[in-house]
Order: C-alpha cells, then structure tokens, then sequence
C-alpha cells in the first residue's frame, strides 16, 4: 500500500473515531465536572460562616479564604433573603426557597399545630414538621444515590420527610472550629460506597462577636482570624488527600451585621397595649399577634403610623420586595427596625440592660450591611473572578447543578450565576 492510500486510509479510521465520541464529547461539555476517579459528580462541599459580612474579607485578616476567591469566584456581596436571619436564610440555602415559601419564617415562630418554635430548642429544632414545606438538597441527593455529611446546619437534626443526611451530628456549640473540619475530613476518608459527595460544614464564632462587640470590634477581628486558621486547616487538608482541586467548595454567610449603639432600642410599652397582644418576637423585626377579643384593626392603624427608627406593616401589606407575608407562621403585625436599632419592651430591658455597642441582623435585605459572603473554588468554577452581585436563592440551583441533581422547585435563577462556572461544567 502506498504513502497517500495509508494516509487516506488512517484519514478515515480518524474521522470513524471523532463520530463515535461525539455524543460523550456533547454529553461532557452540557454537565457538571466529574471526579476521574470514579465517573461520578465531584464532591461538593458547602461551607457557611455565620454572620461573614460580605465586605469583612477585604480586611486581611482571613488569608486562606482570599486565596481560595483569588483562585475561584468571588461575588461583591450575595444578598440574604428577607428576614436576614440565621435559621431562614440557612433553610434558603439549601432549598432555594425564601423564607415565607420554605416555612423557617424567623428564629423564633408560632405555628398553629406545633406550637412554638425557637433556635434554641433542641425538641422543636429536631422536629422535622416545621421543615417539611420544602426539600433540603442532602435529601435530593440522598433518594439520587448521593451520599451526604453535614457538620452542623440548621435543619439537619431534624427526620424531614422521613429522612436524615447519612453522616450528621447534632449541634454543639462547644465542638471547636478545628474539630468541625477534622470531622469533615474525617468522613472524606470513608471508603468509597459510604464516602459523601455532598458535604456542609459551618462555623459560628464571627457571628456571635458581632453580636457581643459590634462588626468593627477587636473581638471579630480575631473571630476572622480563627475561623480562618480553620479554613486553613480544611484547606491543607484536602490537599494532601489530593482532594483540593477535584473538588467543588462554597464558601458563604448568611447574612452582614450592623452596629448598634447604646441607646438604640425603641420601646413598644408606649405604643401599644401590650397586654391585649402577643409578642412572638423582637428584636430587629418584632412580630405581634392578637389575644382573643381583641380590638386588633385599631391597634394596627395606630402602629402602620411613621415612627421614629421603624416601620410596621400588617403583613398582607408588607412590601412585594421583601417577599414576605403569606406563610401563615408570620404574625399578623410586622415592625422592622431601621439598621442599628432594635425593638423592645421595658420589662426585658430591666432584665437584659444594654451595656455597649453590640451588632445585629435581620434588617432590611437590601442594606449593603447585611450583605453576606459568596466564593467558589474547583474544577468547576472560573478562575480569578469577580462576580455581580446576586441573591442567595441561585446558590441552590447552582449546587444542584453540580451535583447532577434535579432542583426542586425554587425561587432561584441558574441562569444568573451559570457564567461563574467553566464552559464544561455549565
């Protein structure tokens, strides 16, 4: 056979093999990025630090976190869903839900089966009832094959929908930051069939010295410095398990913080009769709900009146942005705070005097101080990108695109955040 009739010939047999791997090579550029290994969806690993402020990072004091946005995807600011608290916009996360549609209205909330609910209460806490308006993305992936690990967020101490994550533990706020991430690594470690490939991971200590000291505090500062000595203990190591950069990782918050002064607290004794009324809760955004009998319309035309530092609403009438208001577990009368102050009564400030500047959440969404922390880093995500800012309910339309998951229905938008990842991965 001659020179030209074998090149022909190889030609051909090349031309033969490119149509053959067509359909894997479409297959591929349309999915999410895959771990090599083992042909399935790389792990991805959801990692939440209460109460990071969006603009905290730009203080130097969280090094290991800026690397991982220097070699991934940084948004300005992700806006939290309103009320900008923990539990709902932990709930929003991972079900792309906002809080009126999810059901985790508040902190603190009635309902009219089950009671009360509070974050502090262990048994309503675990009550997978107050969860079960919505889907959680660990049970998706767990009826999909998926196994899945949770080191702490809310929701997952609680039988929701007749399911647990496979590996979780109850809260502990004594378990240390190094011990959160040993036990995250720890669990990676599993062999193969019991390994998880959706994993959340989450640290509280910036949150609670917002609260005690205000945002612009000495005592954040080293909160930021801890928590990050932390991520960095995380970050060492996936890398010596080879793991660093086969691996999906998103870092977020739940919401900023502002500053309140001393002195800032509007008190509802004056301007409502309090004993005609129940006060389920205060704080940034108090909820009031009627006693029996009642004059109630009377006592909300008065309080829908301007105040000095808040505004109350009856909450069929609490403004479409905030899209909130429908969820029968939201009172019947709202007052929401302006940013750096708080609602109260005089019987609680006796019991629980203001003694310096402290910092607080739940605000108005769209202040920039409650602005929360996005970054993306893996194989998946773009490199060295600064994103636009967008709203919390996209990240659980983008995670369940990482994982090759079908997403619930949500209030997210895929397409809004989609640039962020690798033409492969989207």
């Amino acid at each position: 056979m001659d020179v030209d009739r074998r090149f022909q010939r190889m030609k051909f047999l090349f031309r033969l093999l490119a149509l053959a791997l067509l359909p894997f090579i479409a297959a591929c550029a349309g999915s999410p990025a895959r771990d090599a290994a083992d042909h399935r969806p790389a792990p991805l690993l959801l990692i939440s630090i209460d109460g990071y402020r969006h603009d905290y990072i730009d203080r130097g004091l969280s090094p290991n976190l800026a690397a991982l946005a220097r070699d991934g995807v940084r948004a300005r600011s992700m806006q939290p869903s309103f009320p900008s608290l923990t539990f709902p916009n932990h709930y929003t996360l991972v079900t792309g839900l906002r809080p009126d549609h999810h059901g985790i209205v508040h902190n603190t909330m009635d309902d009219p089966q089950l009671g009360h609910f509070d974050l502090g209460d262990r048994k309503a806490v675990s009550d997978g009832r107050w969860w079960d308006e919505a889907t959680p993305l660990w049970i998706t992936a767990d009826r999909h094959g998926l196994k899945t690990a949770t080191m702490f967020w809310p929701g997952t101490e609680a039988d929701i929908q007749g399911m647990h994550p496979d590996h979780w533990r109850p809260y502990d706020g004594d378990v240390t930051a190094d011990q959160r991430v040993d036990q995250v690594l720890a669990w990676l470690d599993l062999p193969g069939d019991r390994r998880p490939g959706f994993l959340t991971l989450y640290f509280d200590a910036v949150d609670h010295a917002g609260h005690e000291h205000g945002p612009d505090s000495p005592e954040v500062n080293q909160a930021l410095r801890d928590t990050d000595e932390a991520l960095g203990r995380l970050v060492a190591g996936l890398r010596r398990r080879g793991l660093l950069e086969r691996m999906n990782i998103i870092v977020v918050s739940d919401h900023g913080m502002a500053t309140v002064p001393m002195g800032h607290v509007i008190t509802l004794d004056g301007l409502l009769p309090l004993d005609q009324v129940r006060l389920v809760t205060a704080g940034v955004l108090a909820g009031i709900d009627p006693k029996p009998g009642t004059d109630f319309a009377a006592i909300e035309a008065r309080m829908e009146q301007p105040h000095a530092h808040m505004q109350c609403w009856d909450k069929s009438r609490v403004p479409t942005r905030l899209a909130y208001g429908h969820n029968p577990r939201v009172p019947q009368l709202l007052c929401l705070a302006d940013a750096g102050w708080t609602i109260s009564t005089d019987s609680y400030m006796r019991r629980h005097p203001q003694t310096g500047t402290r910092g607080e959440h739940g605000y108005d969404n769209a202040d920039p101080r409650m602005g929360a922390l996005f970054v993306a880093h893996g194989p998946a995500f773009e490199r060295g990108v600064v994103h636009a800012a967008f709203p919390n309910v996209d990240v659980y339309p983008l995670m369940a695109h990482l994982l090759g998951l079908p997403a619930q229905p949500n209030d997210g938008d895929y397409d809004q955040v989609e640039d962020m990842l690798v033409p492969a991965a989207r």
